[in-house]
């Protein structure tokens, strides 16, 4: 794999994860409709191991391969905005069924 196709993989999964959790956000606060509520927990609730096990491959993979292990870790850099992003989505979400 080369290192930009490296980076690009660590944005599209950064990428899909944030689309879809902003999708159920905004679709919760526009219809007030508890399914999006629902679907956004199930988004974490599969979300969380599914960026895990991409942060744990790209780890594994930048170890075994040293050359591209800055690459690596810049992918899993840009997961990592993830965190923050779904625990402010989170309570946005708290705040509005409340």
């Amino acid at each position: 794999m080369k290192n930009n196709e490296i980076i690009n993989l660590g944005k599209s999964i950064f990428g899909v994860f944030f689309i879809l959790g902003t999708i159920f956000l905004l679709g919760g606060a526009i219809t007030r409709d508890e399914v999006f509520a629902g679907a956004g927990y199930m988004l974490i609730y599969f979300g969380v191991p599914a960026n895990l096990l991409c942060v744990l491959s790209f780890l594994i993979y930048g170890i075994v391969y040293r050359p591209k292990f800055l690459d690596c870790l810049k992918a899993i850099g840009i997961l990592s905005i993830n965190i923050p992003i779904a625990t402010l989505y989170g309570a946005i979400g708290i705040y509005i069924f409340n």
